[in-house]
C-alpha cells in the first residue's frame, strides 16, 4: 500500500496555507481594531492556537485519506510543514504590513517599546537605548528567521503529541 499513500507534503501545504490565511485574517482583525501593536500573552496564545488547530486537522485528514493509518514520523513531518508554511505566510503579511500598509509600523513599535523600557528601567540612557535599537535593526532578518524556526518547532511538537495519540500503523501481514 506504500504506493497509494497520500503525500505528507500535500497536507502540509494545504493546511499550512489555510492556517497562514486564518492567521492573516486574525492580523487584519487586530489591525482594524488598532490592536496590531499588542504583543501580549492572549494574542500570542490565539496565534499559536490557530496553528495547533490546523496541525491537528491536517493529521486527522491525512489519517482519513490514508485508510485510517498514520505513522508518528508522518505526523511530525506534517506538523512541522504546516507550522513552517503558516509562518512563511505570516512573515509575508508582516512585511507587507510594516512596509506597505503602515510604513511607520516599526518606528511606532519602537516608540511604544521605548516608553515601556524607560518606565520599567529609569536608569537607562538615551545612548543605551539607541545602541539597542541599532543592534535590533541589524538582527531583524535573524529575528524573522527565528520566527519561522519557532513556528516549525511548535508545529513539530503539536504533530508529535497528536501523532502519539492518533498513530496507527499498518500490520505487515
Amino acid at each position: 500500500m506504500e504506493e497509494n499513500q497520500p503525500k505528507t507534503g500535500k497536507f502540509s501545504l494545504q493546511f499550512g496555507l489555510i492556517a497562514g490565511l486564518v492567521g492573516i485574517v486574525f492580523g487584519i482583525m487586530l489591525y482594524t481594531m488598532d490592536m496590531h501593536y499588542e504583543r501580549g500573552f492572549a494574542i500570542q496564545a490565539v496565534q499559536f492556537g490557530i496553528l495547533a488547530v490546523f496541525v491537528v486537522i491536517a493529521l486527522v485528514q491525512y489519517k482519513k485519506a490514508n485508510g485510517g493509518f498514520i505513522k508518528l514520523g508522518q505526523a511530525i513531518k506534517i506538523g512541522a510543514g504546516v507550522g513552517l508554511i503558516a509562518a512563511v505566510l505570516g512573515t509575508i503579511y508582516f512585511l507587507v504590513l510594516s512596509n506597505v500598509i503602515e510604513p511607520d509600523y516599526m518606528d511606532n513599535m519602537m516608540e511604544i517599546e521605548k516608553a515601556k523600557t524607560f518606565a520599567a528601567n529609569p536608569k537607562i540612557t538615551q545612548e543605551q537605548w539607541d545602541q539597542g535599537v541599532a543592534f535590533q535593526k541589524k538582527l531583524f532578518p535573524v529575528f524573522l528567521a527565528f520566527g519561522l524556526v519557532i513556528s516549525a518547532l511548535f508545529g513539530l511538537i503539536v504533530g508529535l503529541i497528536t501523532g502519539l495519540i492518533i498513530k496507527k500503523e499498518e500490520t505487515s501481514y
